[in-house]
């Protein structure tokens, strides 16, 4: 994780503030003029970095580090006007015993959010194995057909074309060709697991419900928009194939003699 607590960082965070409170001493709010491109560029700096560092204190404050913004813009002021109450060595001492605590605080939040959903997918997986319609494979791949096919199936190595949406066990959806109103291509070996195994057993023209579980997915990893340990939930409809090139004879030859 990188710091978000340098001294430097630090000291324009509080600019912004300063600069908001030394206004409010002698104008309301109200009174504050942007009128001139000068005014305009003043506050947009104080604003933008004050918003920039709002989201830093109030994750600060949800990991259970009270945060007192009045000391923030003293600790400021008195840099501004060379009255340190602390030295610098000791500053960058509890700056960075900050940063470290605020890294151990999220990597304690991560693991339990990835237990959590390591809970909850396994208590989904064996719920859905149950219910009429589903099939399990031997690697754990679950899935159901909602429109069958008759076209032909496509290899690990075809590039496929296909619709899908992409939900979390609570129904959030992170991915959707159908959204974005554009199927999407891809050699069908080049993503995860559960899909290079489900889409392999559906003939063109068909639509399956896949149950992926994490270990076929993405894993312990966060992604972002999918947590660490989701079981992932996709509605596929495969459009068309691309079968893969065949090896020219010199190809082969060479790739025998090696």
């Amino acid at each position: 994780m990188k710091s978000i607590y340098k001294i430097s960082l630090v000291a324009l965070a509080v600019f912004g503030l300063t600069a908001c409170n030394q206004e409010q001493k002698t104008t309301t709010a109200a009174e504050v003029k942007l009128e001139t491109e000068a005014q305009k560029q003043a506050y947009s700096v104080g604003a933008s970095i004050g918003k920039y560092m709002s989201g830093h204190i109030k994750e600060q404050e949800e990991l259970g580090l009270p945060v007192d913004r009045s000391l923030i813009i003293t600790g400021f002021s008195n840099g501004l006007n060379d009255e340190l109450k602390l030295t610098e060595e000791e500053m960058q001492t509890v700056l960075q015993s900050l940063d470290e605590t605020l890294n151990e605080k999220r990597q304690a939040q991560a693991q339990a959010l990835a237990d959590k959903a390591l809970a909850e997918s396994k208590a989904f997986l064996e719920a859905n194995k149950a219910k009429e319609g589903v099939v399990t494979t031997e690697s754990g791949l679950q899935y159901e057909v909602l429109t069958p096919g008759t076209g032909e199936k496509p290899a690990a190595e075809d590039t496929v074309e296909v619709h899908y949406v992409g939900t979390l066990t609570d129904g959030t959806e992170f991915d959707s060709s159908v959204a974005r109103g554009e199927p999407a291509k891809f050699p069908l070996n080049r993503v995860i697991p559960g899909w290079t195994e489900g889409v392999q057993l559906m003939p063109v023209g068909a639509k399956y419900k896949f149950v992926i579980p994490a270990e076929l997915a993405y894993g312990n990893r966060d992604t972002g928009s999918i947590p660490a340990n989701s079981t992932l939930i996709f509605e596929v409809e495969l459009l068309s194939i691309e079968k893969a090139a065949a090896p020219t004879a010199e190809a082969a030859t060479d790739g025998h003699a090696h």
